[in-house]
């Protein structure tokens, strides 16, 4: 006859185990369609309040941040740069400390919640993320005097560093400047398409249930 074994199962283990997969189902996914701003906060809702809010503290346009967090993450909230390699192919940690929505690194991030007091912002959070960049771009435009709505210049800044970009450290890079036209060129794209829908966008969901 066989003998069956049963171990019991520690509560606290499959507390941890649910919790973990509560917080998998929980992940929001990236849009759909990514090419389009009115589409990603119309799948989105509270991304746009949250991109909303942003920019009424910082003075940041929305399309701004947006068209450089897709260039930064297409908008994973775990998202992780490359893998670094010892001796060319062994996996040795990541090329840097970036990592979410921002990519922001993780003493500028520090820096982020310092200075606002926000000690439980988190990088994968994208309310957290979206008011990031916009502190970011703001002393940026205080450090550096590059317009809030200069996305180009913005975001060599985001990619270089402050004292890089004072430095010019991207004019040895071709492909960073090809990249920053690039986001440039999404965030005219992003606002003019916000444009057309902003006005939606700000209605409640009572308002599109009658009227939508």
């Amino acid at each position: 006859m066989a003998i069956k074994y049963f171990f019991p199962i520690q509560p606290k283990l499959l507390t941890s185990a649910l919790f973990i997969v509560t917080l998998s189902g929980c992940a929001t996914p990236p849009p759909a369609n990514p090419e389009n701003v009115c589409h990603i906060f119309e799948e989105h809702r509270d991304w746009y309040h949250a991109a909303a809010d942003a920019r009424e503290r910082w003075g940041v346009p929305i399309h701004v941040p947006m068209a450089m967090m897709y260039q930064e993450s297409s908008f994973k909230h775990n998202a992780l740069p490359p893998r670094d390699y010892l001796l060319g192919f062994i996996p040795w940690g990541r090329v840097s400390s970036a990592y979410g929505y921002s990519q922001a690194k993780t003493m500028t991030w520090e820096d982020y919640q310092r200075e606002t007091g926000n000690g439980w912002a988190s990088r994968d959070d994208f309310e957290d993320a979206i008011d990031f960049m916009g502190w970011f771009i703001s002393k940026t435009h205080k450090i550096n005097g590059v317009s809030k709505w200069d996305a180009y210049g913005q975001y060599l800044n985001y990619h270089e560093g402050w004292g890089g970009y004072q430095r010019k450290s991207y004019l040895k890079k071709p492909w960073l400047v090809k990249v920053s036209r690039v986001v440039k060129s999404r965030s005219m794209t992003y606002a003019a398409q916000l444009n057309k829908c902003e006005e939606d966008l700000k209605r409640g969901w009572l308002w599109r249930l009658f009227f939508g």
